[in-house]
């Protein structure tokens, strides 16, 4: 008898179809945006031909989350100093990593190698990123000193990646907004070459006249940050979709991907209120790594559907 171990498929036939007819479509420019292309231009001009954009993906992910492991590896729960170089390897490895994503696009039209294919591994690729992103700024500012707020902004960041495909899933167009990801990671790198220079303890000074650290500063600008981000998404969410009688681009309801990340930070938040053993202050980076790589499966789920969706059948469990 002879036993079969050999694994489902990823795409159906019929995704692999619908894969083939997918089309890129995006609207909206960041602030940064017009400054940083001449500097792009630049950079993917110096990059050699024979290589594959998909490599320039996988290299950004892999340095990226490489020169985050030395915060991570000192700064288990966010509330120690890690050594100055920790700080500058990671702000070198995340401005890298921006700067590699930004041109592997460029690099597949300056080689005629664009496809959906290659949409998918790129955003796959950012998803897990994201989680490596979201720790370094909290470790950047020590964050995990005040706990709620550690799990507040590790996990909205989460949920804003989600939602941003969340949206596309329904509108059939990715959106950026004037404050996008390309804001935050130069803002995050920033963060990080502070504390490379000041030490973690110049987030503790108090701001004169506020009254208030100077890490929660930090902390305003991304609560404005998901104010603004949320209220345009989900305008865009509620607004109605671009399939049958205002469904998603699969002809499900708009409402069907919240159910997985609402799940999600359901069962995240049961465990940091009621787990007896403290276990979110105590191993901070590793739950926000644990949930957020489950994060990150749920959102290449729902590129997938984006990018060759199953009409009338949610493809996501």
């Amino acid at each position: 008898m002879t036993v079969s171990w050999a694994l489902p498929a990823p795409l159906s036939p019929a995704q692999l179809k619908r894969l083939e007819q997918h089309r890129y479509s995006a609207a909206g420019r960041s602030l940064l945006e017009p400054w940083l292309q001449p500097y792009w231009a630049w950079l993917v001009e110096h990059v050699p031909l024979g290589l594959a954009p998909n490599a320039i993906t996988l290299g950004g992910l892999l340095l990226n989350c490489l020169t985050a492991l030395p915060l991570i590896a000192c700064c288990p729960s966010a509330t120690e100093q890690a050594p100055f170089w920790a700080y500058i390897v990671g702000a070198l490895g995340l401005f890298i990593y921006q700067s590699l994503d930004a041109i592997d696009g460029k690099q597949a039209r300056r080689t005629n190698s664009s496809s959906p294919l290659g949409e998918l591994f790129d955003h796959g690729c950012d998803s897990i990123s994201t989680v490596f992103v979201v720790l370094g700024s909290c470790i950047a500012i020590r964050l995990g000193t005040n706990p709620d707020w550690l799990f507040f902004c590790c996990f909205v960041g989460l949920f804003m990646f989600y939602t941003a495909h969340w949206q596309t899933y329904v509108s059939g167009i990715l959106r950026f907004g004037k404050i996008d990801v390309t804001e935050v990671q130069i803002a995050i790198t920033m963060l990080l070459l502070t504390s490379a220079y000041g030490g973690t303890a110049i987030w503790d000074y108090k701001v004169p006249l506020v009254g208030l650290e100077l890490k929660f500063l930090a902390v305003f600008s991304i609560l404005c940050g998901t104010a603004l981000s949320s209220f345009n998404y989900f305008r865009v969410i509620f607004g109605g979709g671009v399939g049958k009688n205002g469904s998603t681009i699969a002809g499900t309801s708009v409402l069907s991907p919240g159910l997985h990340i609402g799940l999600l930070l359901t069962l995240a938040i049961m465990i940091y209120k009621k787990s007896t053993t403290q276990l979110f202050e105590k191993h901070s980076c590793l739950y926000v790594l644990t949930f957020g790589f489950v994060n990150a499966k749920i959102s290449q789920k729902l590129v997938v559907q984006v990018v060759s969706p199953l009409s009338h059948q949610n493809n996501m469990d």
